[in-house]
């Protein structure tokens, strides 16, 4: 595809601190036809005004979505994806605000993205990692859900299924048919991703680094991730009858 308008999708809730460093991180890339999609859960510590002042800076390439409530995380990018689909977006990457993802990743995914459905920058394939400060448990819970638990379960050729960092074609999110999707929270990541793969999508895994958030707070926590654990066996039941045969074709009406 010649010059894929290009739709960076960051969800926020309270992070007035990284919302400009992220906003001029992407922009300084330097990407052709890229655009950004700040989606602000009515965060009270005024990142929505912020990412409106800065669409002064961005007239043309920076959007802003208002939504009213906090409804977790799932609910946002399911909100913030129809929207940018709407927006004409070819590809559409979902990352976090708070630098855990990193911009320097996003010309290898997509330059993936030319022969993928979906790419997912991963944290567990040769070349990518954690931040060194974590501990030996939360490494080795992470690594264990991911390259164990997840993909054996699920059966999914993917090492990083619980990552959030990913390129979506338009195509293959109108494919997914969002509508099917119930989760919330992180396991969201899950059910996105074995979906993609039931239904036969290409996926691409590009190695990153994942250090802990620069400012703020983590909203991961041990229940968080325990609750994930066993969501994913209904993950599976859910979805285990999928086939290519299932995907969707038409375009949403938004």
């Amino acid at each position: 595809m010649d010059n894929p308008r290009v739709m960076v999708v960051l969800p926020t809730y309270n992070e007035a601190e990284n919302l400009p460093r992220m906003i001029e991180a992407i922009h300084n890339l330097h990407l052709p036809n890229l655009h950004i999609l700040v989606v602000d859960d009515n965060s009270p510590d005024g990142t929505g005004r912020i990412a409106d002042e800065w669409t002064q800076r961005f007239p043309d390439t920076l959007h802003v979505l208002h939504r009213t409530t906090k409804e977790g995380l799932g609910a946002a990018y399911l909100h913030a994806f129809k929207h940018a689909l709407s927006l004409d977006a070819d590809y559409i990457i979902q990352m976090d605000c708070d630098f855990s993802h990193q911009p320097r990743y996003l010309p290898a995914m997509i330059e993936q993205a030319a022969n993928h459905d979906l790419v997912i920058g991963s944290r567990y394939i040769k070349g990518g990692g954690v931040d060194e400060r974590w501990s030996f448990y939360r490494k080795a819970l992470s690594w264990f859900a991911n390259r164990i638990y997840v993909k054996t379960l699920l059966g999914v050729p993917v090492n990083d299924a619980t990552g959030g960092f990913k390129l979506w074609k338009r195509a293959t999110l109108i494919g997914l048919d969002l509508e099917r999707i119930r989760s919330n929270g992180y396991i969201f990541q899950v059910e996105m991703t074995y979906i993609a793969c039931r239904l036969g999508y290409k996926v691409a895994e590009v190695p990153i680094y994942f250090p802990d958030r620069e400012l703020g707070h983590s909203k991961m926590d041990t229940n968080i991730a325990f609750e994930a654990a066993l969501r994913t066996w209904q993950v599976m039941f859910r979805h285990h009858n999928l086939t290519p045969a299932k995907r969707r074709s038409e375009a949403y009406s938004l």
